[in-house]
């Protein structure tokens, strides 16, 4: 499935770590703290419960299941990301 990360962490270390955790489940960083790629349950499951076990009460990080018809259906507005990125997945770009 195809999954979108997107955290606000105010402390840099943090933040480097959660990003750290993204890169290593083969994520692709699309904005500087929004990731996407295709993970199974499992993978996913994991990684927030890896996020959660570094972040502070204050931080905050999503992961969000999104089917590949729902991400057929995006909107992007302006520049966007490499989809060589997300290698298989169809980006459509409305202007």
């Amino acid at each position: 499935m195809l999954v979108w990360v997107i955290y606000d962490i105010s402390e840099n270390k943090i933040r480097s770590r959660v990003a750290k955790f993204c890169k290593n489940y083969g994520l692709f960083r699309v904005q500087k703290s929004a990731f996407l790629g295709d993970m199974n349950r499992n993978e996913a499951d994991s990684l927030a419960l890896e996020c959660e076990q570094v972040i502070e009460e204050s931080d905050s990080v999503y992961v969000f299941p999104m089917c590949e018809d729902c991400f057929s259906k995006i909107e992007l507005i302006g520049a966007g990301f490499d989809r060589e990125l997300v290698a298989g997945l169809t980006i459509t770009k409305m202007f």
